[in-house]
């Protein structure tokens, strides 16, 4: 009975991805017939052992399978990610190397023969085709050795017979350029020098460096010798933007200074009876203008505003705050107000500005009828007055805290400045040092105003240099001397001053009327000039009496320049000029007061009260012809 065949059992199918560990950790002998006792079964090797001979045997499983492990192999921790190409015949390197007939491992680069050493390259050559400009000089008396082709292109061939000749002579430009004594010190000191940016006779700039190099003895037991090589580099380039950019900075520090002093006062006014001078010492080196101010304002009657002010920092920004508060300034002396009220106002158009600015300020009117200066400071440094016998005065209190804070009523302080006496105001920028407290330095502006003497504008220039001001300052400093002069017997009668008090009544007006007529015929006032100025003085007194309340003052004050009429009394409410109609019996004596005087006003006056005020401006003394 012969057995049937067993019909052949399908393969089974192939997973799309083979298991993680589909090869055995051994893998079976193929290679010859198998001897000696089969190995004992084990649950599912036959098949395992089935597959593994099968993928071993087909050369396309093997590659398939293989590729396919690495990809697998590639999802374990710590091995490579990227399989290498492959061809029929394996991986790609190993394969061109079997088709050449060697290993793999004789296909590996030749090594490359060794660099020369430094000391085997040609030195010669090395310095003749350098890009630099390069000269190698020679003892003490820098004989010529050497020039290579950059340098002879830049200053030309020297003659044949200029080689092993002094360099003064063999290289003319080095004694044009000033390098000789830079030779001479590198040839003492054996260190190198450097010197940037010098003019060729050419036109052109080089930056030359002269180093020490030593040179082998002629004879085998001879000493070393020094020679110095010189080499120099083109920086004409560098050398013409870094002028340019010098005259940029010029022209825009010039328009910068320019514009600042645009903003300060071109000219001070010289009240009647002081005498002013003022400077303005730009700080820094680069084009940035500063916030330092000062003005003079005549405010009329005889009295004079001071101003000095100082925003803090600098630039545009700082100049236009300045700007607008100095304009402000201006504008609100105009209303004649009491110092203090003048930065309370000021204070709160600070704030409009920019709340983020900060500016100091003070404010001084002087009356030369009162001889005190009447004062007000927003978080400035004290205005110091030297008396007429040199004693030293600080208008320190009452201060306030800088412009724009809002919220602070500032109050007026006064400080004496009679004749003879000399006051300074300023900014921090004249005694603030990094080094020393702020009250050290208006402790030597102090010791400095004491001993300076001579017109206001040689004192300004003393206290600048007395307290370290140059040129090269970084601060702005601003400077206002106001000399309140002693008058000797000569000028004495150009100033005079007459006063009536009036007591009210019909009889007030025949009174000053009378009292004007005689103190003008006294002072020998021209015709017109009289006539003019007993009609101010009656209608200023009419119109007293008749809005105004007692007690009445009438003073007449003269100086070199104008004559000054002024009424006071107990009532602060100040007069408008107004047009009358033709049926009003009054409001015209103001309208007559302001036409035939050169400038009238009004203000209010510490206590309560009125003043109002015209001026009439004198003749010009004439000068007798052909003198």
């Amino acid at each position: 009975m012969t057995e049937e065949p067993r019909p052949a059992r399908p393969p089974a199918p192939r997973p799309a991805h083979p298991p993680r560990c589909s090869v055995p950790s051994q893998a079976p002998d193929t290679t010859g017939p198998r001897t000696g006792p089969a190995p004992s079964p084990v649950p599912g090797a036959t098949a395992a052992a089935h597959r593994t001979r099968t993928m071993y045997d087909d050369p396309d499983t093997t590659r398939r399978d293989s590729v396919n492990f690495t990809r697998w192999s590639a999802r374990l921790p710590g091995t490579q990610r990227r399989a290498a190409a492959r061809t029929d015949r394996g991986a790609v390197p190993a394969a061109r190397a079997r088709e050449h007939g060697e290993s793999p491992a004789d296909s590996a680069p030749e090594p490359a023969p060794p660099a020369p050493t430094v000391d085997r390259l040609p030195a010669r050559e090395l310095l003749e085709h350098a890009p630099a400009l390069t000269a190698l000089l020679h003892g003490p008396d820098h004989r010529l050795l050497h020039v290579n082709e950059a340098y002879r292109t830049a200053f030309g061939t020297p003659p044949d017979e200029a080689t092993g000749t002094p360099a003064q002579g063999a290289l003319p430009e080095l004694a044009a350029l000033g390098l000789l004594p830079l030779l001479d010190q590198v040839h003492r000191s054996g260190r190198p020098r450097t010197v940037k940016s010098r003019k060729a006779p050419d036109g052109r700039s080089y930056t030359f460096t002269c180093a020490p190099v030593s040179v082998p003895p002629a004879a085998p037991d001879g000493p070393a010798d020094t020679a110095i090589l010189l080499f120099a580099t083109d920086v004409t380039d560098h050398a013409e933007a870094a002028e340019r950019l010098r005259a940029s900075e010029r022209s825009q520090r010039e328009t910068a200074v320019t514009l600042q002093r645009s903003l300060l006062p071109q000219e001070l006014e010289q009240p009647d009876d002081l005498r002013i001078a003022a400077t303005y010492q730009p700080g820094g080196t680069e084009a940035a203008v500063g916030g330092d101010w000062y003005d003079v304002i005549t405010l009329g009657g005889g009295r004079t505003a001071l101003v000095i002010g100082d925003v803090m920092g600098r630039g545009v920004r700082a100049a236009a705050v300045m700007g607008q508060l100095r304009t402000a300034v201006r504008a609100y002396a105009r209303l004649d107000l009491p110092p203090h009220e003048v930065l309370q106002l000021l204070d709160g158009l600070a704030a409009e500005i920019d709340a983020t600015q900060i500016a100091t300020c003070v404010y001084a009117v002087h009356d030369p009828n009162e001889g005190r200066l009447v004062y007000a400071s927003a978080g400035h440094l004290p205005i110091l007055v030297r008396d007429e016998n040199g004693v030293i005065h600080r208008a320190e209190e009452p201060t306030g805290p800088p412009l724009g804070t809002g919220g602070w009523l500032h109050a007026s302080g006064s400080v004496p400045l009679t004749p003879g006496s000399t006051a300074v105001l300023y900014t921090d920028g004249l005694v603030e040092r990094r080094d020393q407290d702020i009250d050290q330095g208006v402790s030597a502006l102090a010791d400095a105003l004491a001993g300076a003497s001579g017109s206001p504008q040689v004192i300004c220039d003393r206290l600048l240099r007395a307290l370290g001001v140059t040129a090269t300052h970084d601060d702005d400093v601003a400077v206002l001397v106001v000399e309140h002069p002693a008058r000797d017997s000569s000028d004495a009668d150009l100033f005079r001053n007459a006063t009536l008090e009036l007591l009210g009544g019909v009889e007030a007006t025949p009174r000053a009327r009378a009292f004007a007529t005689g103190v003008l015929s006294s002072w020998r006032c021209p015709p017109d000039l009289h006539d003019m100025g007993v009609l101010a003085a009656s209608e200023l007194v009419a119109n007293s009496l008749q809005h105004g309340a007692p007690p009445m003052r009438l003073r007449l004050r003269r100086t070199d320049r104008r004559l000054i009429v002024e009424v006071t009394d107990g009532d602060d409410h100040l007069p408008r000029r107004r047009r009358a109609e033709p049926a009003d019996e009054a409001g015209r004596g103001i309208a007559i007061v302001a036409h035939v005087s050169s400038a009238w006003g009004c203000r209010r006056i510490p206590g309560g009260g009125k003043a109002v005020w015209c001026e009439f401006a004198l003749p010009a003394k004439r000068t007798p012809h052909g003198s």
